[in-house]
């Protein structure tokens, strides 16, 4: 069996075909640039266009969607109800859902009749329980503008979940583990018996962690305080904390190889910070959890970086737990979700 991962983001577009069972890698791919100044691709149908995929031998598709809201705390088989409530879902995820919707809708155009699935970077984090996800705001926010928390990188954490029972030997259920997927989007998450039970990003994918161009947790009073300051508007404030803060903001650079061969204080300060703030979720996490099994590195920064992860496990009170590495595979897991759903 035939299934293809299409990860499409706002100007880029990651394909990857699997040969199923063995997940042999048959073609993987990458455009980048869609639709910006001076890029030859102007649309996702021109980028799928200019992988010259059969789509005539491909059994399936599923498609990462980034914001399945409350209403999708699974993967589920895509129909016309499922695109609008992806659609209604667009406020939530302004720069992704549309481009999520985009690649669903090109293999829809060039292949109608294949069974496409949408596998949601929110569904992992449905089992968090309310004292979890709801925000110390008025309540009625939550209620009728659902104001809460929702996480991302679902589809890493629940790759990062399996990988780790295997390598500690336990069943997924009695696996409990801090998760840390750090690139330049970084979360990470508290699994307790195998479920979500917390992690840092929120509404958004800007909350938690210092990342490399978002900010992470600030006082919510900076953003009025800045709009007054600098007599700024609101997507002048969200280009702040989404594209100029975090370790760009820090030190001019967001490329952690390069800030770690620097020498000056500027690199140095924002290794420092973006270190503090792992650690201080680890010692959160750790206490949600209360037993720890291991603290799972992942992600291009996790996966890559020595000086991050002895940084961050450089402290008395994680001396004695175990620390693994595993390299994500997001395309992976979308698939074995893939093959739920058509079983289903």
């Amino acid at each position: 069996m035939r299934v293809a991962v299409i990860n499409a983001g706002s100007s880029s577009l990651k394909f990857k075909l699997f040969a199923m069972p063995g997940a042999r890698v048959l073609q993987s791919e990458l455009v980048e640039h869609i639709g910006e100044p001076n890029s030859p691709i102007a649309n996702h149908f021109e980028a799928i266009e200019s992988l010259h995929v059969n789509f005539a031998k491909i059994d399936a598709v599923g498609h990462r969607v980034v914001h399945g809201g409350e209403k999708f705390v699974s993967s589920v088989l895509i129909n016309d109800e499922v695109i609008q409530a992806i659609r209604e879902l667009i406020p939530l995820a302004p720069l992704h859902n549309p481009a999520n919707l985009e690649g669903i809708k090109v293999v829809q155009k060039k292949a109608p009749n294949i069974p496409q699935i949408a596998v949601f970077d929110t569904a992992f984090h449905a089992t968090l329980k309310k004292e979890a996800f709801v925000y110390a705001l008025p309540y009625e926010l939550y209620e009728k503008h659902q104001i809460r928390r929702y996480g991302f990188h679902g589809t890493s954490h629940a790759y990062l979940l399996q990988q780790a029972a295997l390598l500690l030997e336990k069943k997924v259920e009695d696996t409990n583990i801090i998760t840390l997927h750090l690139g330049n989007g970084a979360s990470a998450c508290a699994i307790k018996n195998g479920k979500s039970c917390d992690t840092s990003m929120g509404f958004t994918p800007l909350e938690g962690l210092v990342m490399g161009t978002r900010s992470g947790d600030i006082d919510p009073a900076i953003i009025l305080y800045l709009q007054e300051a600098l007599h700024v508007k609101p997507n002048e404030i969200d280009a702040i904390l989404n594209k100029k803060s975090g370790l760009l903001g820090l030190c001019g650079e967001n490329d952690v190889r390069k800030i770690q061969s620097r020498k000056d204080d500027a690199a140095k300060l924002a290794l420092d910070i973006m270190v503090r703030r792992i650690q201080k979720y680890i010692g959160a996490y750790m206490v949600v959890l209360e037993d720890v099994d291991a603290i799972v590195f992942s992600g291009g920064i996790g996966e890559n970086s020595a000086y991050i992860r002895e940084a961050v496990m450089n402290n008395k009170i994680l001396k004695n737990i175990k620390s693994i590495v595993i390299k994500t595979d997001e395309e992976l897991q979308i698939v074995n979700e893939c093959l739920e759903v058509l079983k289903k």
